[in-house]
């Protein structure tokens, strides 16, 4: 599948993978940041953005994107950040390749399958919004707002409303029906040995204590910054600090 990405900068080559929901536009901050010192491939998992559609959202599809992304731009051992979902899309990249992989920057979210449902109030308010044939963002967000009670989250998929088209730039209904295989984890067969950098936000409960075993199981040169006072979307929350650790990491490694 020919993912839609946006490339600037140049040195060695990272590729940025943002989370459910979401764009290559929501890591422009840390792109801008990165672009000083490295060639920036910022991308747009299937199903969201401007990549194609299909019905197969499972991890092994999701890293063969990335993997053959990396091919056809004839990357050399690319660093991967991804954020949430973008996380796990990621870690399975190195785990099917990781003698491609120089390195990950896994940002709020373990390698592990999530047993909480989380998003049914955001499925429920994106069907919403589909059903009402909301024309504008501001109609939109009103229909949302009866499922979604956080101002920042409705802004937050707000960015992938298209009032155009009354319909949200990425696949509702795929998502939907793969919902359970995106809160799992198939886990790697053989650990990833090169080094990984797992950010946590401070009030986030995506990443906790007790998936420590399963992070040294399949990463073992792993290790962790806990940012205070950010929750699971960190990289909006703390953008300063949340850039300079990923920075500073990939420099380190490069």
């Amino acid at each position: 599948m020919q993912l839609n990405y946006r490339r600037q900068g140049q040195g060695i080559p990272v590729m940025l993978v943002h989370g459910l929901f979401g764009s290559l536009d929501n890591l422009n901050g840390l792109s801008r940041e990165l672009a000083e010192h490295f060639d920036v491939i910022a991308v747009d998992l299937r199903n969201h953005g401007l990549s194609p559609r299909s019905d197969d959202m499972s991890y092994a599809a999701m890293a063969g994107d990335l993997l053959a992304l990396a091919d056809q731009l004839q990357l050399d051992r690319p660093a991967l950040v991804g954020h949430s979902m973008g996380g796990k899309a990621i870690m399975m990249a190195a785990g099917l390749a990781p003698e491609r992989i120089r390195a990950l920057v896994v940002a709020d979210m373990a390698p592990v399958a999530y047993h909480k449902a989380r998003h049914q109030a955001v499925f429920a308010g994106l069907q919403a919004v589909l059903k009402a044939g909301s024309q504008s963002r501001k109609e939109a967000e009103a229909v949302l707002a009866e499922h979604v009670n956080e101002p920042g989250v409705r802004q937050f998929l707000l960015k992938s409303f298209v009032p155009a088209e009354a319909g949200w730039r990425f696949n509702v209904p795929v998502l939907s029906r793969s919902y359970s295989s995106i809160m799992d984890w198939p886990g790697l067969s053989t650990p990833y040995e090169q080094p990984v950098l797992f950010i946590k936000g401070g009030d986030s409960d995506y990443l906790l204590p007790e998936h420590q075993p399963e992070v040294a199981a399949q990463f073992p040169r792993a290790k962790a910054h806990v940012i205070a006072n950010a929750g699971h979307w960190l990289h909006a929350e703390k953008p300063q600090t949340f850039n300079r650790l990923v920075r500073d990491f990939l420099l380190g490694v490069g």
